[in-house]
């Protein structure tokens, strides 16, 4: 590391020479904190002048990579540097390859979690110049200087440079004002994990870093006076530290404004009354956790080296659900070395039953570098070997049964994350009686049959999703069609939707007649399309804000 590191120490302003950072992220609404955070540091650890000669570049991974390269070489850049991703990797590999054939002697400099490990094994490290594995936020400016003016560096794959919190720039002045308005604003408080979890890159961190809070509690503060409403708070475990968790909700909640919004990640089994009672004061809307439980079988957390208290994790989901008003999206991942088809049904069952807004429902991935692979020949652990490396299969769970469950990984999100069928779902997820039976395999049999009749998991107007859940919900599970139709339709008006589903189609028809408050009604409709475009990922609290609105203009007329 010391050999690596002085051969790239900073020099003088380069005479010439441009650098371009850039990405390709999943969606336009995401705006990338890694690069802002490197184009912040540039400066301090590159070199006088460096800032100034670095242009920060976005793309999306739906673009052709044949356009991509056009605009990067427009810039005329002496060095490109990449963020490699999980879900960018591939996309990315042909934008170098393209790069290299077309202008070999721009330096690509690649970084990122994806290219951190197994580097060697990879086609778009072999086509880089230069790899940065880990921490790039010093070692990338000291690394573009050393490209610019020399001595040359002799590594390809440089080990980063860790350096304290303290010793870097903030990167919330590099987002712009279209940021601001356009886009999810990511934000950190602390780095790192004391959580040993095998599935998680950041199972490698010996622990927890946190930034010194009066510097960052005022970049917070500029954002926010430049007119950012929507903060997601990137931090693994945000409420590991009490009181840098209370200093920050008490911020946000000094300044609480009708959008904002503020998404956290939360340590499951650890929520102390000092936190409770600020959160209780989050009016509707303004708070999302997202809650890791993963699994709740006790086996499989000791295997996978996850520690994690199942009584007081289940008492604090329900505080949160019953108690507060905040948004609750909890994690779930299946395929875990041991568990079994029957053991995950129990741990989603029990979830289920604490009524969390949102189930992730997630499948095994083998992230590069993961302690997981320890598991792999014991479990007979079999992934994909392109990204983004889903398990396949193991010894519990065989390739057939998997890929039902990544179909009803699909369903799922289209018709209990969307927020569009909560009365529907109810009717779905319970039995006959009201009494016995289980929400995972009554999904589970409507997620075969949707599958058996439709042969598709993507692409299903909601008007036609609304008559396959009639269709299944009266034919298949004998349900009376006029409690269906009820059900339906009460969702089907919420949703905003102006189509004509053929199940409702009569009752429909007689809503085509404007009454008084249709106007208002519209305009609600309208404005929460609006929100759950602007708030992207985050359509759930968005869904919320659109059916207050509902509600409002209903009351109105």
């Amino acid at each position: 590391m010391n050999r690596v590191a002085s051969q790239i120490t900073p020099c003088q302003p380069a005479s010439s020479g441009r650098i371009v950072l850039a990405t390709l992220n999943a969606k336009y609404i995401h705006a990338s904190l890694g690069l802002r955070y490197l184009l912040a540091n540039m400066e301090m650890h590159g070199g006088v002048g460096l800032r100034a000669q670095t242009q920060l570049r976005e793309f999306v991974i739906q673009q052709r990579p044949t356009q991509i390269v056009e605009e990067l070489l427009a810039l005329e850049p002496d060095v490109i540097g990449l963020g490699i991703y999980i879900w960018n990797v591939v996309e990315t590999t042909q934008v170098v390859r393209l790069l290299k054939a077309l202008r070999p002697d721009i330096k690509v400099v690649l970084g990122g979690p994806e290219v951190s490990h197994e580097t060697a094994d990879q086609e778009i490290c072999r086509l880089a110049d230069h790899v940065v594995t880990g921490w790039g936020d010093v070692s990338f400016p000291k690394l573009c200087s050393a490209l610019l003016n020399g001595p040359k560096p002799l590594m390809k794959v440089i080990v980063g440079e860790q350096p304290a919190l303290a010793a870097l720039a903030l990167p919330y002045s590099e987002y712009t004002n279209q940021d601001l308005s356009k886009r999810l604003l990511y934000v950190e408080a602390s780095r790192g994990c004391p959580f040993k979890c095998e599935f998680c890159l950041s199972s490698l961190d010996k622990t927890a870093w946190a930034f010194d809070l009066d510097p960052f509690m005022a970049a917070m503060d500029a954002l926010y006076q430049r007119g950012a409403r929507n903060f997601k708070f990137v931090d693994r475990t945000f409420n590991l530290k009490v009181d840098h968790s209370v200093r920050i909700l008490q911020f946000f909640l000094d300044r609480m404004a009708a959008d904002l919004f503020v998404h956290f990640e939360v340590v499951p089994d650890s929520l102390p009354d000092r936190l409770k009672l600020l959160i209780a004061k989050f009016p509707a809307g303004s708070l999302q956790f997202e809650v890791g439980i993963q699994t709740f079988n006790p086996e499989v957390q000791k295997r996978i080296s996850r520690k994690q208290d199942n009584t007081k994790t289940a008492d604090n989901l329900r505080w949160l659900v019953h108690e507060s008003q905040a948004h609750v999206h909890a994690d779930l991942i299946f395929g875990l070395p041991g568990e079994t088809l029957e053991s995950f049904a129990q741990g989603f069952d029990r979830l289920y039953q604490l009524a969390p807004h949102e189930i992730q429902f997630g499948i095994l991935k083998r992230l590069r570098g993961t302690p997981i692979t320890r598991h792999t020949a014991d479990f007979s652990m079999v992934y994909d070997p392109q990204t983004p490396y889903t398990i396949l299969q193991n010894s519990t769970i065989d390739f057939v049964t998997m890929q039902r469950i990544n179909r009803f990984a699909r369903y799922w999100e289209m018709v209990a994350n969307s927020g569009r069928f909560s009365q529907a779902l109810s009717l779905l997820l319970r039995s006959k009686d009201d009494m016995a039976g289980s929400a995972f395999y009554h999904f589970l049999t409507f997620s075969d049959w949707l599958w058996r009749v439709t042969g598709k998991t993507h692409e299903f107007a909601l008007e036609k999703l609304v008559d396959l859940l009639f269709e299944h919900l009266t034919a298949m599970r004998g349900l009376l069609a006029d409690e269906v139709s009820t059900a339906l339709l009460a969702d089907y008006r919420a949703s905003g939707a102006r189509g004509k589903p053929n199940c409702l189609a009569r009752v429909l028809s007689a809503d085509r007649i404007d009454s008084p408050g249709t106007n208002e009604k519209r305009h609600a409709e309208r404005q929460g399309r609006h929100v759950r475009q602007q708030q992207g990922e985050n359509g759930q609290a968005a869904l919320q804000v659109h059916r207050e609105a509902i509600k409002r203009a209903a009351a109105a007329a």
